[in-house]
C-alpha cells in the first residue's frame, strides 16, 4: 500500500473443544501491517485466577497495548485488565518456566457460567493491531503444575511418588483436584512412557520396576470434575531403582 492508504484485515475462526473463539482486526494507515497478538488465556485457579498472555514481538514491538474484557452480552461495560510486562516480578503469577518475554493481564472476579470478551490491542505509530477471544471461565481451567515431586524407594522392585499441589489452586477443599503421573524409562534405547490415573491421593506406589534401570517421573493436575485441561507436567525427578 501507498499513499497512506489504509489496510484492514478481520479474521474470525470458531474451534470447538472448550477452546476460545478468537477474533483477529488489523487496521493499518502504513504499508506494513502490524502483528496481531497471540493471546493464550487460562484459569490457574478456580474460579478466581485467570490470565491472558502473549508474546513481545522480537521487532518492531508496538508502543503500548491495551487490554479490557467484558461480559458478551453486556459488551458495553468494559473493564480494564491489569497488565504485568515481561520480566515483572508478581504475586499473581507462578514463577515462569521458559524465558520467553511475555505480557499478561489478570481479569479478577469473572462470574461463573458466563461467556466473555478479552480484546487486545497492539498500538503501533500510526497502526494497530487487536486480538479478541470469547471464552467461558469453566472451559479454560488450567492448574498450575503439581510442585514437590519426590520419588522414593520402599524395596525391592518398589516406589512411591508423591507431590504437593499447586500452591496458587486456593479452594482445594471446594474444588479438589486430581492427578495423572508420567513415567518413562529406555528398554534397550527404545524410549517407553507410560501415563497413569486419574489418582485423587497426591501419592502412589509404583510396583514391579525394574532393579538398576532409571525411571522419569512428572506429574499434572486437573479439577476433579473434569473442567478445563491438565496443568503442564512437573519438573521431572529421575531415580534409578537400587539392587537391594
Amino acid at each position: 500500500m501507498v499513499g497512506g492508504v489504509g489496510v484492514a484485515l478481520t479474521l474470525f475462526m470458531c474451534v470447538l473443544g472448550g477452546q476460545a473463539r478468537n477474533l483477529l482486526r488489523v487496521n493499518s494507515t502504513s504499508g506494513n501491517p502490524p502483528s496481531i497478538p497471540t493471546v493464550h488465556c487460562w484459569c490457574a485457579s478456580y474460579p478466581n485466577r485467570t490470565f491472558c498472555s502473549w508474546p513481545e514481538p522480537s521487532q518492531s514491538p508496538p508502543l503500548n497495548y491495551i487490554a479490557t474484557y467484558s461480559e458478551k452480552h453486556r459488551q458495553e461495560v468494559k473493564h480494564q485488565c491489569h497488565l504485568i510486562q515481561p520480566g515483572s516480578s508478581s504475586s499473581f503469577l507462578a514463577p515462569a518456566s521458559s524465558s520467553e518475554q511475555l505480557w499478561h493481564c489478570y481479569l479478577p472476579n469473572l462470574k461463573l457460567l458466563t461467556d466473555y470478551i478479552i480484546n487486545v490491542t497492539a498500538v503501533y505509530s500510526g497502526a494497530s493491531s487487536s486480538h479478541l477471544a470469547s471464552f467461558m471461565l469453566e472451559d479454560i481451567v488450567k492448574p498450575d503444575p503439581p510442585v514437590n515431586v519426590w520419588v522414593s524407594p520402599q524395596d525391592n522392585r518398589n516406589l512411591q511418588v508423591e507431590w504437593s499441589p499447586p500452591p496458587t489452586w486456593a479452594y482445594m477443599e471446594i474444588f479438589p483436584l486430581k492427578y495423572q503421573v508420567l513415567y518413562q524409562w529406555e528398554n534397550r534405547g527404545t524410549p517407553v512412557s507410560v501415563n497413569l490415573g486419574p489418582f485423587e491421593n497426591t501419592k502412589i506406589e509404583m510396583k514391579g520396576l525394574t532393579p538398576g534401570r532409571t525411571y522419569r517421573f512428572q506429574v499434572c493436575a486437573k479439577e476433579l470434575l473434569g473442567l478445563g485441561e491438565c496443568s503442564n507436567w512437573s519438573s521431572p525427578f529421575n531415580i534409578t531403582v537400587p539392587h537391594f
